[in-house]
């Protein structure tokens, strides 16, 4: 796919894989549209790859979290008369613990951030694509797509939707001009762990420079999904064919 002179809206675009995905699209020569909450850490952002590549870098501030939100960023941007070419769902979040001890609303916000604002942006901009015969959507899913997690019961419960959304869309678009893919990295380093609230699990780490390498070859391979790095690969491969009570066992103790 032809980057250069194209838009590129990312969501969670302040840190971790997001900015890795606005570095690498920078490079290639794509104009940014950035949203996350942090609007500092976005307008630092834009102003560097602008500089350093000669893009358009747009900054729109959002907490995704809140219903509507997706909608305000929508008509900000086409107010900016700005036509996304490629889109990166990446913003989302996860939380540690049993069900029966969370904070009811911070469930919620991780529902609405990661299947709700997603299906908000895809919804949009798929029919967008599709009236125009071209374009890519990229959903940022998980390794824990692939089975149910014991302590993340919500959080893999939301990537399974992303996953399975993202294969069904793939077929979807495929006849319409419009790429589809769902990225499903592993344990990457970022401070996900850490808003999650155990910054100590799952020490050995993918880097989002691998994990975003991954997802630009499967975009140009045509693939619907990839799972990034061949440890993670086994392991999601492995889950689909393995009795459900080890599956569930194993996952539990994954991110104990």
């Amino acid at each position: 796919m032809e980057y250069r002179n194209r838009t590129a809206l990312i969501t969670g675009a302040s840190g971790g894989i997001g900015e890795q995905f606005a570095r690498a699209l920078a490079a290639r020569g794509a104009d940014l549209i950035l949203v996350a909450r942090s609007e500092d850490k976005l307008v630092a952002l834009a102003d560097e790859l602008a500089s350093r590549h000669g893009v358009r870098a747009e900054v729109i501030p959002a907490d995704l979290s809140i219903p509507g939100a997706v909608d305000k960023v929508v008509a900000d941007a086409d107010g900016r008369g700005l036509r996304v070419d490629v889109l990166v769902n990446n913003a989302g979040f996860g939380t540690f613990g049993y069900l029966a001890d969370a904070d009811p609303s911070r469930i919620r916000d991780e529902v609405q951030l990661n299947v709700g604002a997603l299906t908000d942006f895809t919804t949009v901009y798929i029919k967008r694509m599709a009236e125009a015969g071209t374009g890519a959507i990229v959903n940022i899913a998980s390794n824990a797509a692939f089975q149910p997690v014991p302590s993340m019961a919500v959080y893999a419960a939301t990537k399974a939707y992303v996953l399975s959304l993202s294969e069904a869309l793939w077929s979807e678009g495929k006849r319409k001009g419009v790429h589809v893919l769902a990225v499903c990295p592993g344990a990457t380093d970022t401070e996900f762990f850490d808003v999650a609230g155990d910054g100590s699990a799952m020490k050995s780490r993918r880097t989002t420079e691998q994990v975003v390498d991954t997802a630009f070859k499967a975009l140009e391979a045509g693939k619907p999904s990839v799972v990034d790095g061949l440890v993670n690969r086994i392991g999601a491969y492995g889950a689909r064919l393995a009795p459900r009570r080890l599956v569930l066992a194993i996952a539990e103790r994954a991110v104990s």
